[in-house]
């Protein structure tokens, strides 16, 4: 991208729905409530010809650096300082406030090009406002509509004036782009027979996930080496599923901030259930999901539910317990941990586990490298011919049950897809197979391959009669 911009204001007079605009997707949560977004949200944006990275603040409010409202502010003022244009949001429908005021004085010292806008310029009785605007002694404001779409084209115009065009259009380099998606063939279209090698070099999608206030912001912090993301004492400060990337021993991360999931029974209000569910798509976008447990109450139902989530989504899950630092006696508690992950968690027997501290930064490198080889499994391939082998040799020793007489056969078994692993059994009578040789199967195919800890399908087809529909001859 050729240039950065944020986007500015005081709370509710529609930033994110104009970063919503910019970026063609819903990717900011946006509701009627005042202070939606409280972290920096990047995103890639798009007007008519123009190309620029565009990034989604909180709304700025006077609060002291302690409170909530105050660090929201400091990570706007971040955004400003990296940003090369700031879009100044105002509210035309309502009028100028103070903190309009303020802000404006704010974006005079840090000496940046402004372009001032003033949002639902299509409502009636805004005029008031867009003249009002003209006091701030930023120019002459740019009348737009976020929410329909109106005023795109003055908006462009004056992006381009204020950062002049030999930025705004910049001479093309004359190697190939570098940041274009390269397009990854679908999982399960591979050879089967092929067991491919591990590509270590590619970027991995990651997202942190549990209850609120378990520490997720402040582990990715602790990652990153800066304060990326807000946090704090209060819980469910993280709204947006934010994503950031870093380089771990050479290696692209992507990684997902997620607001914290409470049980489905306390979820009453909209924005929550909107937190929610930008958690669940970045959990069903991410490969790996790094479910974070507080060491001090661990295991609570949520914890259990949530893990149950990820895995009914078919992704590699790695188990995080944070606050690590707080723990006094480590080995009785460390026990337990293990003894409760094996009981709690049938369904994904050999989960790996790491206790972390994002306060301290301890285990974390523990904790990548689970990361990365729980992805190995979860993208692992087996041929058909050792599938074959080791069904045979289940058979012999665990021969499938018989039902009304007569016995159930396994006749082949290959893998159909990777991330997750699934296979297909052909065989004969598929219903009547019961759910426990089904599990029987899946068991055999951790210990055996080693694939610990994450999601295996088995899917059964019944084998096809080469002589069904010719007739019997007399």
């Amino acid at each position: 991208m050729s240039f950065t911009v944020a986007i500015v204001g005081r709370p509710n007079v529609g930033k994110s729905t104009l970063f919503n605009r910019l970026v063609g997707k819903k990717l900011a949560l946006v509701d009627d409530t005042p202070g939606v977004t409280r972290d920096r949200r990047p995103g890639q944006a798009k007007l008519v010809d123009l190309r620029f990275e565009i990034i989604d603040t909180a709304g700025l409010e006077e609060a002291g650096p302690e409170t909530l409202q105050g660090r929201m502010r400091a990570q706007t003022e971040l955004a400003i300082d990296e940003a090369d244009l700031t879009l100044f949001v105002v509210d035309a429908k309502s009028g100028l406030t103070p903190v309009d005021q303020t802000l404006a004085e704010l974006l005079r010292k840090r000496g940046k090009p402004v372009v001032l806008v003033a949002n639902k310029s299509e409502a009636r009785g805004s005029d008031g406002g867009f003249y009002d605007a003209f006091t701030l002694g930023l120019g002459e404001p740019v009348p737009i509509s976020a929410e329909h779409g109106q005023g795109m084209i003055d908006l462009r115009d004056a992006i381009v004036e204020a950062v002049g065009e030999d930025v705004a259009f910049p001479e093309p380099a004359d190697e190939a782009e570098t940041n274009v998606d390269i397009p990854r063939a679908e999982p399960g279209t591979e050879e089967a027979e092929e067991e491919p090698a591990y590509d270590d070099t590619k970027p991995l999608r990651v997202a942190i996930v549990g209850r609120p206030n378990a520490g997720k912001s402040t582990l990715i912090n602790r990652f990153l080496g800066e304060d990326r993301l807000l946090t704090g004492p209060e819980a469910g400060i993280t709204r947006d599923s934010i994503s950031v990337e870093w380089d771990w021993r050479g290696r692209t991360i992507k990684m997902f901030d997620t607001a914290g999931m409470r049980r489905k029974a306390k979820v009453t209000e909209k924005l929550e259930k909107l937190s929610v569910a930008d958690g669940l798509r970045a959990i069903r976008f991410a490969e790996t999901v790094v479910i974070v447990f507080d060491a001090t109450i661990p295991f609570e139902k949520q914890d259990l539910q949530i893990v149950d989530l990820v895995l009914r989504e078919g992704r590699a899950a790695v188990l995080a317990f944070n606050k690590w630092d707080m723990i006094e006696d480590r080995q009785a508690v460390l026990a337990d941990l293990r003894e409760k992950t094996e009981r709690l968690l049938p369904q994904a027997r050999g989960i790996r586990a790491v206790a972390i501290s994002g306060q301290t930064g301890e285990g974390l490198d523990r904790l990548m490298q689970s990361v990365i080889d729980t992805d190995k499994v979860w993208n692992k391939r087996i041929s058909t011919a050792r599938l074959n082998r080791w069904l045979e040799q289940q058979q012999v020793q665990h021969p499938p049950p018989a039902v009304s007489g007569r016995r159930l056969k396994l006749k082949y078994m290959t893998q159909v897809k990777a991330r997750p692993p699934a296979f297909m059994v052909s065989c004969t009578r598929p219903d009547a197979l019961p759910e426990s040789y089904t599990r029987f199967l899946i068991n055999g195919l951790r210990n055996d391959f080693q694939m610990p800890g994450v999601p295996i399908r088995i899917h059964f087809k019944a084998s096809e009669n080469p002589f069904e529909g010719r007739k019997r001859r007399t």
